[in-house]
């Protein structure tokens, strides 16, 4: 029976202090900033919900294109035999990597000058 008592106690001075609040908030806001705050939560929650439909959105084509790239192709199967596969390339064209470039360049006689495009035109425009 006392805890029913304070139960009662507690929802009555909930109601009061609701009430009081809202008759110091309505005496002291301006008459507009109600309509004010209520457009912004709008507008926040429009943004939120637009965010939401443009990350589904990019999920959904990245997935597209990914299909339409590799079809049924095991992605993760393909990384994991990459090192593999380069070694096989690297194997068969007798290229080692970076050191067999720098070889290349020097035996062209083109390792110590700059690299230039003979057919650059200073006077045309670049798109």
């Amino acid at each position: 029976m006392r805890q029913l008592f304070w139960v009662g106690v507690g929802v009555a001075l909930t109601v009061v202090v609701v009430r009081q609040g809202r008759r110091v908030v309505a005496q002291y806001v301006p008459a507009g900033s109600g309509d004010a705050v209520e457009g912004a939560v709008r507008l926040g929650r429009a943004l939120r919900d637009a965010r939401a439909d443009f990350r589904t959105g990019v999920a959904e084509r990245e997935a597209e294109l990914l299909e339409a790239l590799v079809g049924d192709v095991d992605v993760d199967a393909l990384r994991a035999a990459a090192p593999r596969h380069r070694a096989e390339l690297r194997e068969a064209f007798g290229r080692s990597g970076r050191d067999d470039l720098a070889r290349d360049l020097s035996a062209r006689g083109w390792a110590d000058a700059p690299t230039t495009d003979p057919d650059d035109d200073a006077q045309a425009p670049f798109f």
